[in-house]
């Protein structure tokens, strides 16, 4: 009898801390987006998705997303796969690629703020080898398309590693023999890559990728450090509306909206990504 429910036992303490820390505030979140005061409405939804900074917003954040993610998802793979080919060297390595995890997201804006303004090293750069006469201002209004660009830098920087530390766990638990009878059979590493380490990998890439969309959805800080109001983005709406305009009911609006877009997409990337039944690693 006591075997029996020993796993309600065990995951009783994780089920009781999703109840008290996720879904109640969560169930709080909702009613305060959908109440209006008088009742049940979807009065919030309507005020912030035509309020004139939401289009740009939105637009803004899948942009990004669908930029970002992309990128680091290749230089994820091409990173993973290089560690582990390494016979030597290859936990230094690791160490040093992953260090951005340990600097913070307003950090790592700050840093990459360093690079593009004024008086920074890219100008700095080009100042020296005559590319410019003098310093110019390369994130302002007048560049929009360079505010994008080096806001996408400082997050391929910055999250990269997140992506990298679940594919080498996973590209670590592919037996060695399947790449072993490659090679017998004349397979070379593409082929092998192809054929054996993304097919295997399927449950690594769907939780990479899941993991690092909804961070993407959700970026702020880097944004508000490199950006500002020059780029809105649903998160910074959201903070607009809780601390600037005092509209709890706007800001718990967009949340909601944020965390519709991330579950649409975990729906998408686990429909495409699924392991076939039985399937095995």
């Amino acid at each position: 009898m006591q075997a029996r429910y020993l796993p309600y036992v065990l995951i009783a303490p994780v089920s009781v801390f999703l109840g008290l820390f996720f879904l109640y505030p969560f169930y709080l979140v909702a009613q305060t987006a959908f109440y209006d005061g008088a009742g049940w409405s979807l009065k919030n939804f309507q005020e912030v998705t035509s309020y004139w900074k939401f289009p740009s917003s939105f637009k803004n954040t899948l942009w990004l997303a669908a930029v970002v993610v992309p990128i680091q998802l290749a230089l994820a793979l091409l990173m993973a796969t290089m560690v582990n080919a390494m016979k030597k060297g290859r936990d230094l390595v690791l160490y040093i690629w992953t260090i951005p995890l340990g600097i913070s997201d307003l950090a790592a804006g700050i840093i990459w703020l360093a690079i593009f303004e004024q008086s920074g090293f890219l100008n700095s750069i080009m100042h020296g080898l005559g590319f410019i006469d003098r310093p110019t201002a390369l994130i302002s209004y007048q560049n929009p398309t360079l505010i994008f660009v080096a806001i996408a830098l400082a997050e391929i920087w910055r999250a990269t590693a997140i992506m990298l530390v679940i594919l080498v766990a996973g590209i670590g638990l592919i037996p060695k023999e399947y790449y072993e009878a490659a090679q017998v059979f004349g397979a070379g590493r593409w082929k092998q890559f192809v054929r054996i380490t993304l097919p295997l990998l399927r449950p690594s890439l769907s939780t990479a990728l899941v993991l690092r969309v909804i961070l993407a959805f959700e970026v702020f800080a880097v944004v508000q450090a490199l950006g500002g109001t020059l780029f809105p983005v649903l998160m910074s709406e959201t903070y607009a509306y809780q601390f600037e305009l005092l509209n709890g009911s706007a800001a718990a609006a967009v949340a909601l909206i944020i965390l519709g877009i991330s579950i649409a997409s975990t729906i998408a990337i686990l429909r495409v990504l699924r392991v076939p039944k039985g399937a095995t690693i």
